[in-house]
């Protein structure tokens, strides 16, 4: 068994299609991070610090993903997904450079517009990079095609943090916004290397959006496995959204060191994450994908509470580092059972409504960050997180029985 991880891993890098997704991601990673880094400083610098302004930046990443997700989803069914994505990342340098003309004439609030665009064109590009991977790699290296998807996440967590204050602190907001657009255009270019699309890849031109939409709730609601997924989305969201904007306060405020430490939290973070995504890939055919996200949430939260009564430096350090040690288990675990128990033709619907159910939970709580932490202290906001977590831990008990792959019993509810 051993002997054939290596050998697995190996035939993944030699796919052509693993090769030119994963260029196409490491472009993507290298337009995201600066973005995240670099509007996020020139934010709270044309704010003056202001927590709630610095949260309506996750909102614009992550509210119209909620309201286009499942959207995006349907279309991705019926589309072509090579031709979906490369438009996708046209569409978003594109908006780059009405971003830019907008700073020219000063309107530096278009900085929330480079994020919106790029998080509603996502939801499109997603979901079809997912029906890609369900066509190209086979089943029984699904769980170890995540594991290296998600290391190449983790290596962007050391040294994406690192080159978007370099890029920002160096030449400003303007190339910054530039760095992100070229991105796109080299993302698109990778993209090219692609497999064509088969012939009778999405377009479905038989049927109608509406039913579309309908057959893809009744596909869910068929499937124990996606439903309990779901609750466990909602769950993690509601959590998540509480403390994702609020990693600066916690740095600057409780633990009273500059602002400038927040790469340094994020580089352990992306450590970690590669030696998690490691040591997943390794136990990929040991441990089923629920286990996998099980033991993975019930850790990071464990590490939020912690966080959140933490006061000292070096042991809040040590917990983002088992923060995200666990991260890689959740995604991996995630997207296999999604991938495992889903038909083709129904990737990106599955996909776009369980995003919005965590998608949707975490924009709430994201929406009221800012001000509770004005009313309240950082601390019982770490602490909810975590329990929240644990109770989306509670909620994916029941899949702990399921011994082998399931595909959802959706025939019957299909011919409604």
């Amino acid at each position: 068994m051993t002997a054939s991880q290596p050998a697995s891993a190996f035939s993944l890098l030699r796919n052509r299609f693993v090769q030119a997704i994963l260029m196409s991601t490491l472009f993507l990673q290298i337009g995201i991070w600066v973005r995240n880094i670099a509007v996020l400083l020139y934010v709270k610098k044309m704010t003056n610090d202001d927590a709630f302004a610095v949260s309506l930046i996750s909102v614009a990443e992550f509210a119209p993903i909620f309201v286009f997700s499942f959207i995006g989803g349907t279309f991705a069914d019926r589309w072509r997904p090579k031709k979906t994505m490369v438009w996708c990342d046209l569409l978003s340098a594109l908006s780059i450079l009405a971003v830019l003309l907008a700073m020219e004439n000063g309107t530096w609030h278009a900085v929330f517009f480079a994020t919106l665009v790029s998080a509603i064109l996502s939801q499109f590009s997603q979901p079809a990079g997912m029906k890609l991977f369900k066509l190209h790699v086979p089943e029984h290296l699904v769980q170890t095609g995540m594991s290296l998807y998600q290391t190449l996440f983790a290596i962007f967590m050391i040294f994406g943090p690192v080159i978007g204050t370099f890029i920002y602190q160096s030449y400003g907001i303007e190339t910054a916004i530039g760095v992100m657009g070229a991105a796109f255009l080299l993302s698109a270019a990778s993209l090219a290397f692609l497999p064509r699309d088969r012939d009778d890849a999405g377009e479905q031109q038989n049927s109608r959006v509406l039913e579309d939409i309908k057959a893809g709730f009744r596909y869910v609601w068929s499937s124990k496995i996606l439903r309990t997924l779901g609750g466990g989305f909602i769950a993690a969201g509601l959590g998540l959204g509480l403390i994702q904007p609020m990693g600066i306060f916690l740095i600057t405020e409780q633990l009273g060191k500059p602002e400038d430490y927040l790469q340094w939290f994020l580089l352990v973070n992306g450590i970690a994450m590669i030696i998690g995504g490691v040591l997943a890939m390794s136990f990929s055919s040991k441990l089923s994908p629920q286990k996998l996200l099980a033991i993975g949430m019930t850790v990071d939260a464990l590490a939020m509470i912690a966080m959140g009564l933490s006061k000292d430096y070096w042991f809040t350090l040590g917990l983002q580092f088992i923060s995200g040690f666990a991260l890689p288990c959740i995604q991996i675990g995630i997207n296999t059972l999604i991938l495992q128990n889903t038909k083709e033709s129904f990737i990106g619907r599955v996909n776009g409504i369980l995003t919005p159910m965590f998608m949707g939970s975490m924009v709430v709580t994201m929406m009221l960050s800012g001000l509770m932490k004005n009313a309240i202290s950082l601390t019982p906001m770490y602490i909810i997180a975590g329990l929240f977590f644990l109770a989306g831990v509670a909620i994916l008990l029941p899949l702990f029985k399921l011994q082998s792959r399931i595909e959802p019993v959706a025939e019957k509810a299909l011919a409604k």
